[in-house]
């Protein structure tokens, strides 16, 4: 989910500062990390139990895919808490995205667990997160929790650009109810001039952040050049998942140091703005941490339709990120004086490669 940043292409000619043997032993790590992504995105096995639930679960979209979420199992419930350690506090002081997060970790459980057979409730623990029981009973999945189930493994932010080409009204209109949550308002945003509005408040929150060295700093440690330290850290933000080239870990940050400036970002956002379908926006009707995981919740159920139609979605979270541009955003989307919560792109475009994930061991808690 949420906001992710990326050097851009022109890092490749730095690479070429490390010689053919450091071009050659990058490249045989990407073919090793595409293995590692695919076995992360198995189909779930029947004999797989709450563990592979869990599983499919971290394949949900995090903030920075920082993946802020630990696991407590048991033969009853599968409970989803908050891992404080893996805070961003300078793009989210409030930890919002944090919660946001922990929400689509839980949906991507709920609709993975009912797919299985194993149908359950949720119960809301505020700031501790949220708990999904299993119903004494064994369920059958309906049609469209098929659907989104299916679509777990191949969703992904796809940061790049989009064909320009209109969203359907039918589609617009699964979209919508194929992200319904109580407690979230959902607008859809598809005429050119208020996306061009909504360009407009990405950039210019893009341009506030990128002046601030903290967020900078923040940014570049969940930042992984080289297949290797995807691999290695199991989270963070994938150069080549956002249309860059790997780089290894010495040549990362200087790639990144040069390639990584105000207006080369303010120009790749406002074409990839330009080249989508539409924006969605989301608004919890209640403040704090459950109306936030609601929203995670809606969010990642958008997404997943998205995916099962073909579509591709991308966070471009800045306009709810810069205070100042709250009240812009949420006028945009009519919310009057509520807080928009989440900023999504949608349209068509072919896949990316996939952004890490951490082992189920890492998530677990005894």
């Amino acid at each position: 989910m949420l906001t992710r940043r990326g050097i851009l292409a022109g890092g490749a000619a730095v690479l070429a500062l490390g010689g053919a043997g450091t071009m050659l032993s990058t490249r045989l790590a990407a073919d090793r990390y595409t293995a590692f992504a695919a076995l992360l995105r198995e189909p779930l096995k029947p004999s797989g139990g709450s563990r592979d639930l869990i599983r499919y679960a971290t394949l949900a979209a995090s903030g920075h895919n920082t993946q802020p979420w630990q696991f407590r199992e048991s033969a009853q419930a599968i409970a989803v808490t908050p891992d404080l350690s893996r805070r961003t506090p300078v793009v989210d002081p409030d930890d919002h995205h944090l919660y946001v997060s922990l929400g689509c970790a839980l949906e991507n459980l709920v609709i993975a667990a009912g797919a299985m057979g194993r149908p359950g409730e949720v119960t809301d623990m505020g700031e501790g997160g949220a708990i999904f029981t299993f119903s004494s009973q064994a369920g059958t999945a309906g049609p469209t929790v098929g659907e989104l189930f299916q679509a777990i493994p191949l969703r992904q932010s796809t940061r790049s650009l989009y064909d320009g080409k209109p969203v359907s009204a039918n589609q617009l209109e699964r979209l919508t109810n194929g992200a319904a949550v109580d407690g979230v308002d959902i607008a859809l945003i598809t005429q050119r001039p208020a996306i061009d509005q909504v360009r407009d408040l990405v950039i210019a929150g893009n341009d506030a952040q990128m002046a601030d060295p903290a967020f900078i700093r923040e940014l570049k440690d969940w930042l992984r050049f080289s297949p290797s330290a995807a691999m290695r850290n199991g989270d963070g933000l994938y150069a080549p998942a956002s249309g860059n080239p790997p780089l290894p870990d010495w040549l990362g940050p200087i790639a990144f140091d040069l390639a990584f400036k105000p207006k080369s970002e303010a120009d790749k956002y406002a074409r990839q703005m330009d080249s989508s379908a539409g924006v969605a926006v989301f608004s919890a009707r209640e403040e704090g941490p459950a109306g936030w995981i609601a929203v995670g919740r809606a969010c990642q159920r958008f997404c997943l339709t998205a995916t099962a139609l073909g579509l591709k979605t991308a966070f471009v979270n800045q306009p709810v990120e810069v205070p100042a541009l709250r009240d812009d955003m949420a006028a945009l989307a009519r919310f009057g004086a509520r807080r928009p919560d989440i900023v999504l792109r949608f349209g068509h475009a072919p896949a990316m490669p996939y952004s890490p994930r951490r082992p189920v061991d890492a998530v677990l808690m005894a």
